[in-house]
């Protein structure tokens, strides 16, 4: 049952970098889960692989440490398995936009209420600072023997584009902004991204916290800025969305953070399963019996047996001939 008293931080030792911005992220997230009083036993944290994907070791929760890219397939598979879980990601911009982008496309079409915590520093810091896939061209972090020769990939124009109905950014440092984003994005029913920007303090001297901190501007405090679609109206959120993607173009004087976009009116994919298996949310997958009350598996696997050996029946046959 939800508990706002639970210890929501595990006893393992947390080895990054001093000063590394995964430090804000995992207090902001702490802060987030208890305050909203979630049920640990109901909440999964997800990873890959990267510096961020020790994050689940670290947050007294059901925790899964996935393979490299694989964070979101391995998070919409338990999210399908259990619809009533709150499932949140966590991955690098090398691990989700560069391996594993094509997941992250595929969530923001199926818009399953899974929350995706983007750690976007522009290098590859556990494998010693290569360039990822959001540092722009042109630019030389200290661990590049030349500038960067590929364009950037920009998560929030991505995420606008391929139908995450959550979209926002927020700052490492600014643990109270990221906490409330972290808690609106948990609370909205769909795909939500929350790109957030991460120092590295050992690999990118070019994102640095001074570089952030003279540019960062909060788009709540921006004059008649209003994300949110009200009604589900075509001409609405086509121009939210416009207004979003705009505000998502800016970088190089001023950066924006908060809300991008956020439309409560799109179903989900777990909603358009129920259209099709009414009693979904009440019996999903992970709650059916695998087994009998006598211990036998409700598959038959004799009748598998029976097929393979029919098939191997055939293939010899075909071999003879």
């Amino acid at each position: 049952m939800a508990n706002k008293q639970h210890n929501w931080r595990t006893q393992v030792w947390i080895d990054w970098c001093p000063g590394c911005g995964n430090y804000g992220i995992l207090n902001a997230e702490i802060l987030a889960l208890r305050e909203l009083g979630l049920d640990p036993t109901k909440t999964v944290i997800v990873s890959g692989i990267g510096c961020s994907a020790k994050t689940p070791h670290f947050i007294n929760a059901n925790g899964v440490h996935t393979l490299h890219g694989r964070g979101i397939p391995f998070a919409m598979g338990i999210k399908l398995a259990n619809p009533n879980l709150t499932v949140i990601v966590h991955g690098g911009d090398g691990d989700l936009l560069g391996i594993g982008m094509a997941h992250f496309v595929a969530l923001g079409r199926r818009n399953l209420d899974i929350t995706v915590i983007l750690h976007n520093n522009g290098v590859y810091g556990l494998t010693k600072g290569q360039a990822s896939p959001t540092l722009r061209k042109g630019l030389k972090t200290k661990a590049l023997t030349k500038p960067n020769i590929q364009d950037a990939v920009n998560p929030v124009a991505v995420a606008l584009a391929t139908g995450y109905t959550f979209v926002a950014r927020s700052y490492a440092f600014n643990t109270k902004h990221l906490k409330e984003i972290i808690k609106k994005a948990i609370q909205h029913k769909g795909s939500a991204l929350i790109d957030v920007l991460q120092p590295c303090v050992t690999y990118n001297n070019i994102y640095t916290k001074e570089y952030y901190e003279e540019r960062i501007y909060l788009l709540e405090e921006e004059p008649s800025w209003d994300p949110v679609v009200r009604k589900p109206d075509e001409e609405e959120v086509i121009t939210k969305l416009s207004n979003a993607w705009i505000k998502s173009m800016e970088w190089e004087d001023r950066i924006p953070i908060g809300i991008f976009y956020q439309n409560p009116y799109v179903d989900t994919f777990e909603e358009r399963i129920r259209n099709e298996i009414p009693d979904y949310f009440e019996n999903p997958p992970a709650k059916q019996p695998i087994n009998t009350e006598e211990n036998l598996p409700i598959i038959d696997t004799n009748a598998f047996k029976t097929i393979f050996s029919e098939k191997i029946v055939k293939i010899k046959k075909t071999n003879k001939k």
